[in-house]
């Protein structure tokens, strides 16, 4: 989802990755310095100028480092979402390793279901910052595009191996639980019910698990124990 970074060198001798460290070192700087600034003023707000600033960088060194806001934006973006800056793609990664390898499928929706709560515990402020500036921005509709696209694929993914653990619920298709499984585990939820409506996160992890249970198989809840037994995970029921 992140462009190529100008200024990238290669390793060599001792000269030339010390040079890698500190050019790795500046855009990390960067990109605390553009999270912070994007989620707090908004894309459209933030300068590069601005950015360079909060990170004790001259615009240059930006972009020289990025090239655009939007690659700074799109480079932060792929940063939370992974939790570091290896180049591991997100099915590689061992949580969806060890999620699609549990053989009850129910255990599978739960890891799927914490995996994705750690990619939003890092990652949902930036989300809701690229949805709401693709309105207006057509670059960032594309990395919105991108993102959904992602999301769908690992989502596929997780379907096809849970249709093979367990019949799905009412002859659904794999592509239509997919397409349910994005929309329970969209940041568009996670922050509506998280960062909107008060709910703690242990409660969002719940309701998720509980509710994929429920609209794609026939087994019991696949509810962790909820965090707070006098709050109901599912609002409204009796």
């Amino acid at each position: 989802m992140s462009e190529t970074p100008r200024g990238t060198t290669t390793r060599g001798s001792g000269r030339e990755d010390g040079r890698s460290a500190r050019a790795r070192a500046t855009r990390a700087r960067i990109v605390a310095a553009a999270t912070g600034l994007f989620t707090t003023a908004g894309y459209t707000a933030t300068s590069i100028t601005a950015i360079a600033a909060e990170a004790g960088v001259s615009e240059q060194t930006v972009y020289y480092a990025f090239g655009t806001k939007r690659a700074v934006l799109a480079t932060a973006l792929d940063l939370a979402v992974a939790g570091d800056d290896e180049p591991v793609p997100t099915l590689e990664r061992p949580w969806v390793r060890d999620a699609l390898a549990d053989p009850d499928p129910l255990g599978q929706i739960r890891r799927q279901v914490a995996g994705a709560g750690d990619i939003y515990l890092r990652a949902a402020p930036l989300l809701d910052v690229v949805r709401s500036a693709a309105t207006t921005d057509p670059d960032l509709a594309g990395v919105w595009a991108v993102n959904v696209r992602q999301r769908l694929t690992v989502m596929r993914v997780f379907m096809d191996a849970l249709a093979r653990k367990t019949p799905l619920r009412d002859g659904l298709d794999t592509d239509t639980a997919s397409d349910i499984a994005l929309a329970v585990l969209s940041p568009e939820t996670y922050n509506l019910l998280v960062g909107e409506r008060g709910w703690e996160h242990a409660r969002w992890q719940a309701w998720a698990a509980d509710a994929l249970g429920r609209l794609l198989t026939t087994l019991p809840s696949a509810a962790a124990p909820d965090p707070a037994p006098d709050r109901d995970p599912l609002p409204g029921r009796g």
